[in-house]
């Protein structure tokens, strides 16, 4: 596919997501929704971005153009979009944003009448349409058969009630300090409001947006001044989100950042404990740590591995029957609340589990030490297949046989190849690594 990514259509606002793209993908969509239509309705939500105006009217345009009623409702995480798409009862939901890229981007993310992420068959049916001119003219409605569009400014307190929905009752806020970084992004409003209305005191930090600096040394990304306050603040514990606000990372009581492997193992050893963890275990992708799924045995626990990706952790998680999964990069997903990684559902989880197990953050946080871990991002001239590098299979066998893991991919966007290794032996997995790097310059930078 040239238009659909790993999460959407993504790219730089202006140069390849113009107004014309944007109009036709939208027209694109309404066409594929309206064989399911059930309320000729569509949701339009968008982060902060200023190009996010251009892209919300042309996708407006090219929705009504085909004959659908589109709510729009401003800046909004993408999981609230999700969750407003199915609450509102709509066709379908569209989400404007880039997630954690610079500004400069932007992307268009659809969602089902379900709040669910639109799967790649899907979306290769929408690109077809896309390109056929003869299926976009065609759907042009004319007269009173065009559609509508409406600003709503109030669906916040839905979105507000659903979060405080996945907070234990029986607990309260009362008392707790947290830093939360909202990364000048979709948050900014709905991530204080809820802390504080479950009782918290609520440091907040990149909470100004101005349409240039979403993500700009903040959020998720760039943690180091959720870190700096959580000291300065004495807080109990620091949140830090990213545009969206679909990705979270926790900085402790210390200022430490906590990895997002030990994140997920502590929730997801939390739920076991208290009976709310589904199937047989929890799921996360293949660049997550040995440790995490040591720890999962050893709890009688299963870990479920799927591509990088958060659609295909939940792919994974609906294959197996599980509630639980997540991405080491900060995505966590919790389908008994949300129908995508949502930062402020994973932020109240955390609050819940340090509350019902009264320790601090930083051991609360982290049960279990990481293995050493290495990740290389190496620029290659030309991506060949790697099955058919010479010498690569007995490379990796040697790998194997030093009980290390292995994961090497390309990267979908540059000229770069991914090298993850890891190991109990740290040194040793750093020799193998200098000495794969070698390999890999060799053989495809000839």
């Amino acid at each position: 596919m040239t238009l659909f990514g790993t999460d959407g259509v993504r790219g730089e606002a202006g140069s390849f997501l113009t107004a014309p793209l944007a109009m036709r993908v939208a027209m694109a969509a309404g066409i594929y929704f309206k064989q399911f239509s059930k309320t000729r309705k569509i949701l339009v939500g968008k982060d902060t971005r200023r190009s996010g105006y251009m892209i919300e009217n042309a996708i407006v345009s090219g929705l009504t153009a085909v004959g659908y009623d589109v709510v729009q409702i401003g800046p909004m995480p993408t999981p609230a979009i999700a969750f407003l798409t199915e609450n509102m009862r709509c066709d379908a939901g569209i989400m404007i944003s880039a997630s954690h890229n610079a500004f400069e981007d932007n992307g268009i993310k659809l969602f089902d009448a379900h709040g669910n992420k639109f799967s790649e068959e899907i979306e290769a049916k929408i690109e077809a349409i896309y390109h056929d001119d003869t299926q976009i003219n065609k759907a042009q409605l004319t007269g009173k058969a065009m559609g509508s569009a409406k600003r709503i400014d109030d669906v916040i307190g839905r979105y507000i009630v659903q979060l405080k929905n996945s907070f234990p009752d029986v607990l309260s806020l009362q008392g707790m300090r947290i830093v939360l970084d909202t990364a000048n992004g979709a948050a900014y409003k709905v991530g204080p409001t809820v802390l504080e209305e479950l009782g918290a005191e609520v440091i907040v930090l990149h909470h100004e947006p101005n349409g240039f600096n979403i993500n700009d040394g903040c959020g998720a990304l760039h943690p180091k001044d959720v870190q700096n306050a959580v000291k300065t603040y004495r807080a109990d514990i620091g949140f830090a989100l990213d545009g969206d606000a679909d990705r979270l990372v926790v900085v402790d009581e210390k200022g430490e950042v906590v990895d997002g492997d030990q994140l997920l193992g502590a929730l997801g050893l939390f739920m076991h404990k208290y009976g709310s963890l589904k199937g047989e275990g929890i799921a996360a992708t293949v660049m997550s740590n040995q440790a995490l799924e040591d720890a999962m045995q050893s709890a009688g626990l299963k870990l479920f591995r799927s591509g990088v990706g958060d659609k295909y952790v939940l792919e994974v998680m609906r294959e197996h029957g599980l509630n639980f999964g997540g991405e080491q990069s900060g995505h966590v997903i919790m389908s008994d609340f949300a129908k995508t990684g949502d930062g402020l559902v994973s932020a109240l989880q955390v609050l819940a589990l340090i509350l019902m197990s009264d320790e601090k953050a930083s051991v609360a946080l982290r049960p279990f030490e990481l293995y050493p871990q290495k990740l290389l991002n190496l620029t290659v001239k030309t991506k060949k297949p790697l099955e058919e590098i010479e010498g690569l299979a007995e490379e990796l066998s040697s790998v194997e046989a030093a009980g290390m893991r292995h994961l090497i991919r390309y990267s979908g966007t540059e000229n770069k190849l991914r090298i993850l290794l890891e190991a109990q032996e740290r040194e040793a997995m750093l020799e193998r690594m200098e000495h794969l790097s070698d390999f890999f310059r060799h053989a495809l930078n000839e």
